[in-house]
């Protein structure tokens, strides 16, 4: 699998991957409950058998049942879809990222948070040095 295959998945598709990110490891009942509105338990165990053969995904044997766990882990992940997103909607621009998540949510930051992003800032500038 490619680190940029996550975004060449069918929204469906995304879904049960961004449900499986969430919970870990989970049965294909576990999954379909994580997905507004859900397709059946028979569409959800096609789409899980089709990710599994584009290597998103694979299961494990729990008794009766399979429980299914992301290949690629969260943190690999997350960054690549971090990337993605900076070079898709922010020219890869870091602080016009910044910029626009501050824009959302500076009403809910409370001082803790502002304090945290601020010795992140810090971190990477001594890093930077």
């Amino acid at each position: 699998m490619t680190r940029a295959a996550h975004h060449d998945l069918s929204r469906r598709e995304r879904q049960i991957v961004d449900a499986l990110y969430k919970l870990g490891r989970a049965s294909a009942a576990d999954i379909r409950a994580e997905i507004p509105s859900a397709p059946s338990y028979s569409a959800v165990r096609s789409l899980l058998r089709i990710l599994e053969e584009k290597g998103h995904v694979r299961h494990e044997q729990d008794g009766p049942r399979y429980l299914y766990v992301p290949v690629v882990a969260r943190d690999s992940a997350k960054r690549s879809a971090m990337r993605h997103l900076l070079q898709t909607f922010f020219d890869g621009s870091t602080s016009q990222a910044m910029s626009a998540l501050l824009d959302v949510s500076s009403s809910r930051l409370d001082e803790a948070e502002l304090d945290r992003l601020k010795r992140l800032i810090d971190q990477a500038r001594k890093q930077g040095a």
